[in-house]
């Protein structure tokens, strides 16, 4: 007899387990086809038909989050990305447009430190972000044009020896100005005036592209702009241009060829931080703090220049050099301590008289007094008006009668070397002093020699004031 006969009643606990089974089977099928028969937004493009339809994206999970997942990469199922287009055929935004987005310009602590932005933005041909770091204060479109010029003919490639260059200062601590040096075929340089702001970062004031027809001159006609054109002439042996920047009432051809004289022998350069400061700057007047340093790089000197104009509608000129400082450390560089050995002193009549120093009982030039030469012959030869005195004198040791032909001797040495170099006869006069007129003296006050002060009087003067 089988269980089924049996009177006992039948469970139906498995047909419950087998029916909720097949319901939560149909109920998880059932959503599935409600998921996918939900319409996706298209986030691209649709790709062509294939044995495979994509999944479509169901949008109440993109409200849960923007992002989408990538789909799966098939291989055999894929379109190539779309490539940038082609760089000759994005146009550039139009000089109007990045002047309206160029804003008011960076602000960084350190000047340096916006120069480079700048520089490297440039370097990259991005006139867009360079604009933004300079600002629209200092921008306008023929400033921007000429960046366009520029960057067309590759000129943007900054210097490898110094490309960030400091000026000097306007206004001790508030105002500066620097360049950006670049190595392409013409050398192009953008000067730019820095203004510091309250909270103390730096920004772009004014700029101002490198004119090659300016080269040599100044490219700010303002005090400092002059004062450094000055300065640079000087460095160059750049007689002509340096002339043309001071008033000769007040700088004399002698102190502009002494000055010529002394950075050539000393090897002085300006120094590469803070080479001007600013002691005052008004309206009419200003003057300048030099720094300068040897070939090294070690701080050697200041000295001072001042800069005037008559009225704002004139121009400005270096109206006074003081070489006192500069001449001191001279001597210690290249005469031994000795601060009367100067290739430049004053006159009896006030004016600035160069001077050339012979050793003892010597009348032949040395490579030095050769060199200080060739700088004036430079100079006579810019104005053939310019009549030229030599005067040639001995110490005290021998007689009169021989210190008179040694002077003479001297003076022609002189004379002869300037003939050589294509000076006229007419514009040199030679005379002969003797030892009549000493410079130092050449015993002490017991009697005793005064070896220094022979030293001082062994030599031919050379008047260019009269």
């Amino acid at each position: 007899m089988s269980t089924y006969d049996s009177h006992e009643p039948r469970s139906n606990f498995g047909l419950f387990v087998f029916l909720a089974f097949v319901a939560a089977a149909l109920i998880g099928i059932g959503s599935y086809l409600f998921r996918s028969g939900q319409p996706a937004e298209p986030a691209e493009p649709a790709e062509p038909a294939t044995s495979q339809a994509p999944s479509p994206v169901n949008p109440e999970i993109k409200k849960v989050s923007e992002k989408v997942e990538p789909r799966p990469f098939d291989p055999f199922n894929a379109e190539p990305e779309p490539g940038p287009d082609p760089v000759d055929t994005v146009a550039p935004p139009p000089p109007e447009q990045i002047l309206v987005d160029a804003g008011m310009g960076a602000a960084e602590l350190k000047p340096e430190v916006l120069l480079e932005k700048i520089g490297r933005s440039l370097e990259e041909s991005d006139l867009v972000k360079a604009s933004m770091l300079i600002g629209r204060r200092a921008l306008d479109e023929s400033q921007l044009e000429g960046l366009r010029k520029l960057a067309a003919i590759g000129d943007f490639r900054l210097s490898s020896m110094d490309p960030i260059m400091e000026i000097g200062e306007l206004e001790a601590n508030r105002k500066s100005r620097w360049a950006l040096n670049f190595e392409g075929e013409k050398g192009a340089r953008i000067y730019f005036d820095l203004l510091r702001g309250k909270t103390g970062g730096w920004g772009v004031e004014k700029m101002k592209l490198f004119d090659q027809e300016a080269a040599g001159r100044a490219i700010f006609v303002d005090s400092l702009g002059i004062t450094d054109a000055f300065l640079r002439a000087v460095l160059e042996q750049n007689f002509d241009d340096a002339k043309s920047l001071v008033d000769p009432e007040s700088v004399s051809d002698a102190k502009i060829a002494g000055l010529c004289i002394i950075f050539e022998e000393a090897k002085y350069r300006l120094r590469t931080q803070k080479p001007l400061r600013a002691m005052f700057n008004r309206e009419l007047t200003a003057g300048f703090i030099a720094h300068v340093e040897d070939e090294t790089g070690e701080k050697a000197a200041d000295f001072g220049l001042n800069v005037q104009r008559k009225t704002i509608d004139q121009p400005w000129q270096v109206t006074e050099v003081n070489l006192d400082s500069l001449l001191a450390d001279y001597a210690d560089r290249v005469a031994g301590g000795d601060v009367h050995y100067t290739p430049l002193i004053k006159n009896p009549t006030g004016g600035d008289t160069l001077i050339l120093y012979f050793g003892f009982d010597e009348d032949v030039l040395t490579p030095r007094t050769e060199r200080q030469l060739d700088i004036v012959a430079g100079l006579l030869k810019t104005d053939p008006d310019k009549e030229l005195t030599l005067s040639g004198h001995t110490d005290s040791l021998g007689t009169d009668q021989y210190n008179d032909k040694l002077s003479e001797r001297r003076a022609g040495a002189v004379e002869k070397y300037l003939f050589r170099l294509g000076v006229p006869r007419k514009q040199i006069v030679a005379l002969a002093e003797g030892e009549a007129k000493p410079r130092r003296p050449n015993s002490t006050v017991d009697g005793k020699d005064n070896p220094s002060g022979r030293r001082a009087n062994r030599r031919t003067e050379i008047y260019l004031d009269f």
